[in-house]
């Protein structure tokens, strides 16, 4: 990997996920370059919400979106454990197929107390987002 795609966090993410219980199970993983990180959510079928039309579960898409918002305001902060949730609101923009799922997270301000993310997650084409969430979480260290 060329210096500039390298980032020291990387590592930790990978640590973070394989600390989490939940991430294990969900089989999350991320690709970090940079500041810029591309989660993943390998399809499992247990995964799927409703079987007669195979659509993934909201939750586990809801979850996914929220462990990458989380761990993008991590990556570019100098924090030494991920952030807090303090709220986060999902949209459920098409239907999720029994395929993989990609997200990306934007951290749009981040303060001294809070940061203000945008996460959205895509299967076949990334300009055509499945759900998107808008979520704060507290980054204050008292």
């Amino acid at each position: 990997m060329t210096p500039e795609l390298t980032n020291p966090r990387a590592e930790e993410i990978n640590r973070i996920l394989a600390a989490m219980p939940f991430a294990r199970t969900l089989g999350m993983r991320c690709d970090v370059r940079g500041d810029e990180m591309t989660a993943i959510l390998p399809f499992q079928d247990k995964l799927i919400g409703n079987v007669t039309i195979a659509a993934l579960h909201g939750g586990a898409i809801a979850s996914f979106l929220e462990l990458t918002a989380m761990l993008q305001v991590f990556l570019v902060s100098d924090m030494p454990r991920p952030p807090r949730p303090m709220n986060l609101t999902i949209d459920y923009l098409r239907q999720g197929h029994a395929q993989d799922l990609y997200a990306r997270a934007y951290v749009l301000k981040m303060g001294r107390r809070m940061a203000s993310v945008r996460a959205e997650a895509w299967q076949q084409n990334r300009a055509d987002p499945i759900s998107a969430i808008n979520a704060h979480f507290m980054v204050a260290s008292d």
